[in-house]
């Protein structure tokens, strides 16, 4: 496994077959994370970038089959947050050294795009040194670009899988694969820094699909990756579905900073629900981003994509400042910063 990360670390990309074998493997995993931490502090050095995470809301038009905030799910609380909600999250927010705010939620029929377009707006007026990422699902082109337009600056969207079939096992017959993967390109397309990632563990999934993804990110070069074990809901098809495993995770963590140089890199909220030193494990597998959670205390529980989520109680200031200090046990720092890609600075 040694001579595949060393090729890895050097051309930037694998065959098929050898993703899928590297993947499978448990061999070699300290050099792995090793080479993985060096190729990280060449180009970010121990700067971890902190992202404020805005769940705005949990209403939802999709079933997706692995999602806790589904439409089908009829036990949820369901909950939106309006302009002054969010504005008032980026004020305490930007108090505590947030550079970056990430809107994130179902896909909302109610955020129009003028009403979604007004939010942006209104946070880019008020936090012009600052970054503003969307999490929003899947959108028209023009949408997106009104979006950018208002003054957005990233979307996130996961691809989830790039195999069709499994894409299929996934989602109802009224989402494709196709479509997401054409929403990453368009997002490219318009200028956004985009961000895309997958579950690790998700139901029916194989180390020859984890290749496909690892060969469909390397292909779109995208800006950041997020990528989280699977954590089962118990409301949703999936539930009796076995959780994916911390240890796969970390490792494709190590790939992706190998494959991408410069990426950006969460270690998840996902890594730390299942372990509680998962995200300190994301950092010194190569990871670079942590995302603590700025809504409102009082919604928190409601946004529940997978059962036992970590940080549903904590206010925004205690969680800050608990995770400054689990960084620096590890040897990083948290630097108040956009925290752009490094490829996307130098253009």
């Amino acid at each position: 496994m040694k001579s595949l990360i060393e090729k890895l670390e050097k051309q930037h990309t694998l065959s098929k077959e050898e993703f899928a074998s590297l993947v499978a493997s448990n061999e070699a995993n300290d050099f792995l994370f090793q080479r993985a931490v060096a190729v990280r502090q060449e180009h970010y050095g121990n700067n971890v970038y902190i992202r404020g995470l805005i769940e705005l809301s949990n209403y939802c038009k999709n079933n997706c089959y692995y999602c806790g905030i589904r439409a089908g799910n009829t036990e949820v609380s369901r909950y939106r947050l309006l302009k002054d909600d969010i504005l008032s999250c980026c004020e305490q927010g930007y108090q505590l050294g947030f550079r970056t705010f990430v809107l994130q939620g179902g896909e909302d029929i109610y955020y129009t795009d003028d009403i979604m377009t007004d939010i942006i707006s209104a946070i880019r007026r008020q936090y012009p040194d600052c970054a503003i990422t969307l999490s929003l699902g899947e959108h028209s082109y023009d949408t997106y670009k009104a979006y950018f337009d208002a003054g957005a600056d990233r979307y996130l969207l996961r691809h989830e899988t790039a195999n069709f079939h499994h894409y299929s096992q996934l989602h109802p017959q009224s989402l494709s694969a196709e479509n997401r993967q054409q929403c990453l390109y368009d997002l490219k397309r318009i200028g956004y820094q985009v961000g895309t990632g997958f579950m690790v563990g998700s139901p029916y999934q194989t180390p020859e699909y984890l290749a496909e993804d690892l060969l469909f990110i390397k292909q779109l070069q995208p800006q950041m990756v997020g990528i989280g074990p699977f954590i089962p809901h118990h409301q949703t098809p999936f539930a009796a579905f076995p959780q994916g495993s911390v240890d796969l995770t970390l490792r494709l963590l190590a790939i992706l900073r190998l494959m991408l140089p410069t990426v950006l890199l969460p270690a998840t909220t996902a890594l730390g629900t299942l372990d509680p030193q998962g995200r300190e494990k994301g950092i010194l597998a190569g990871a670079n981003v942590i995302m603590p959670n700025l809504s409102p205390v009082a919604v928190r529980k409601k946004y529940q994509i997978y059962d036992h989520k970590i940080c549903t109680g904590d206010e925004a200031a205690e969680c800050r400042f608990c995770l400054q200090k689990r960084i620096e046990s590890i040897g990083c720092r948290i630097v108040v910063d956009r925290g752009d890609a490094k490829q996307y600075k130098e253009k």
